[in-house]
């Protein structure tokens, strides 16, 4: 070990020799644990859609992600952001079975076989929204939980609540403003009100994501239910270009490509 390195670590001992360890007080304990759950959180995401690779899905480290969060729920069960957290992680993975098609393909939401949801997960996970909610005011956790939890018990795709969805959505952009959540929130507008109110929405948003993959999915995914083939297309190619997860890339360039052919017969 070279000697500067020995040094230093010689004089961090002497440093906290004889400091007696504490438990944190409440606002320090109410930090630290906002910091652990975020990183359960963003480390769970990872899990579940791969950013990138050529796999859509790594279960092993979405199933150790919930398992970590079952432990810090086994220390403080009554905490209402890490019932919801578990609730979120439950709900989301109980789909995972329905997400990729027999070659990998990437199988949105409205189009799985639900059947192939786990029932047993999803009704676990609505129990845990039901406890996270009666546990205090529900923050972006729970709320995202609830909004999992009503896709997870609409049976097909068309019996989705989506007033509801965009009810708890209006929630949480207004508790917890951040553009990906404001995003989604586009999606739900568009459900309820129509693609060009969901566009609007995504344009409101754009400053803040300019350049990221999803915020160019969305708007084609809307600009498609719209009618404007042309304008949906470039988007999914830009969205396709700029994603580094090859499962994602492969759907929506085929996307793209599924859709009408220009008047003229260009390809675009």
């Amino acid at each position: 070990m070279p000697f500067r390195l020995w040094g230093r670590i010689s004089r961090a001992k002497q440093k906290v020799r004889g400091v007696p360890f504490r438990q944190p007080g409440p606002a320090d304990r109410d930090l630290r644990l906002a910091a652990v759950l975020q990183v359960l959180y963003l480390t769970f995401n990872e899990g579940y859609t791969a950013s990138s690779g050529s796999d859509l899905h790594r279960a092993d480290l979405a199933r150790e992600v919930i398992r970590l969060t079952r432990a810090v729920r086994g220390l403080l069960p009554r905490d209402g952001r890490v019932t919801g957290l578990l609730a979120l992680m439950v709900l989301t993975e109980a789909r995972s079975a329905a997400r990729t098609g027999p070659h990998g393909e990437l199988v949105p939401l409205d189009e799985q076989d639900r059947t192939l949801w786990d029932r047993a997960a999803v009704d676990e996970g609505t129990a845990l929204v039901e406890e996270a909610l009666s546990e205090g005011p529900a923050g972006a956790y729970q709320l995202q939980a609830a909004i999992a939890a009503l896709h997870d018990e609409a049976r097909r795709a068309e019996d989705t609540d989506w007033p509801q969805i965009l009810a708890l959505y209006d929630l949480l952009v207004h508790r917890t403003p951040e553009p990906m959540a404001e995003l989604s929130r586009a999606v739900a507008l568009a459900m309820v009100q129509g693609p060009r109110a969901g566009l609007a929405a995504v344009a409101a948003v754009e400053g803040r994501l300019a350049g990221h993959q999803r915020l160019d999915a969305v708007r084609a995914h809307l600009l498609e239910k719209a009618g404007d083939h042309e304008a949906a297309r470039a988007a999914y190619r830009r969205a396709a270009d700029h994603t580094l997860s090859t499962p994602e890339a492969r759907y929506l360039r085929l996307r793209a490509a599924r859709l009408p052919p220009p008047a003229d017969g260009s390809t675009g």
